[in-house]
């Protein structure tokens, strides 16, 4: 990996610059966190003290948030809530942190989707996680909303510099919603890229996509037991969706960056021994990575723009986001 470093910071600081639209399935993350006080007498079971409640941007919104911190709110969101208290929450959060949400569609009967996070701690330990409930309608949208849908990303799409398509199998990216909105972008020719968990051959003729490790090689169907099989499987994808570029995401290992041209870069974690907290690191890659492809980065440099963010990002609890200011302060302490 050859990076000039003035070059990579010239381009993470033209990230403000650049108009985002998310479009996929948007979530709330509800974190309660309490204190163990003792064990209930009801049940064998922790009763915590109720110390806080937040509501952050998880899934798609997850992506948006962290496109939004960087370039001061220059990012709107297209999804799908219901008619429930749980949308008016992920609105005001939308808000809050300055997110166009004006285009999201209202779907009666639909579950706004909604992760539980309760966590505990006491004097001798961390926060910890205890348990999640996940609220939510996996069903696919109705016809009536994918057509509302569409008629929004149509309006947005050529507002925008970039598109990121989040899918997170709860429903709202539908075939349907996914080949208009990649028609209209390449028609319009905007960056687009896809962070999908499976099915990732619903998705042609895309800029580019972020698939981890396990997801890439059930798409791929062979052992991905090397950096050279990864690379193959960089290049089978790009070839089966038409796509200009693949960044595969492997955990602790690190990312590996891979072109149509034929060109693959292998990317180290770059804090490997801070890691806290991984929940949300995913998008924060995908929407950073975007964010660097939309300034003209090459993949390479947008693949490190990512992995320096989700490096910030996973020292934090839950769903976190970072700043330009971060992002290049920590490259002046790393090696690259």
């Amino acid at each position: 990996m050859n990076i000039d470093k003035q070059k990579l910071v010239q381009h993470i600081k033209s990230l403000k610059d650049i108009k985002i639209l998310v479009i996929g399935d948007l979530a709330i993350d509800e974190m309660i966190c309490g204190d163990t006080e003792r064990i209930s007498r009801e049940a064998p079971v922790l009763i915590l003290n109720h110390t806080k409640t937040d509501i952050l941007l998880g899934a798609a919104s997850n992506a948006a948030h962290n496109a939004a911190t960087v370039n001061n709110g220059k990012v709107s969101v297209i999804g799908v809530v219901g008619d429930d208290y749980q949308a008016e929450q992920l609105k005001k959060a939308f808000i809050d942190a300055n997110i166009d949400c004006s285009n999201l569609v209202e779907e009666k009967g639909r579950k706004t989707v909604t992760k539980t996070r309760i966590s505990g701690s006491c004097s001798q330990s961390v926060t910890q996680q205890i348990v999640r409930i996940d609220r939510q309608t996996k069903a696919p949208i109705k016809e009536n909303t994918e057509d509302l849908l569409i008629k929004n990303i149509e309006k947005c799409i050529p507002l925008h510099d970039a598109v990121i398509l989040s899918d997170y199998h709860i429903g709202v990216l539908t075939q349907k919603v996914i080949d208009k909105t990649i028609e209209i972008a390449n028609k319009n020719n905007k960056i687009i890229v896809v962070d999908a968990q499976k099915d990732l051959d619903n998705y042609k003729n895309i800029t580019s996509m972020t698939p981890n490790l396990p997801d890439t090689q059930k798409f791929v169907g062979f052992e991905l037991s090397s950096q050279e099989d990864i690379i193959k499987a960089g290049k089978t994808i790009i070839e089966k969706n038409n796509a200009k570029s693949v960044l595969i995401t492997c955990g602790s290992e690190g990312m590996i960056s891979v072109n149509s041209n034929g060109q693959a870069d292998i990317i180290p974690v770059f804090n490997k021994s801070m890691v806290f907290d991984v929940t949300g690191a995913g998008d924060t890659v995908t929407a950073l990575y975007t964010l660097g492809l939309a300034t003209g980065a090459e993949p390479l440099y947008a693949a490190v723009i990512g992995n320096i963010a989700a490096s910030i990002v996973v020292k934090q609890f839950g769903c976190a986001t970072t700043t330009i200011d971060e992002i290049i302060q920590t490259i002046e302490k790393i090696n690259i």
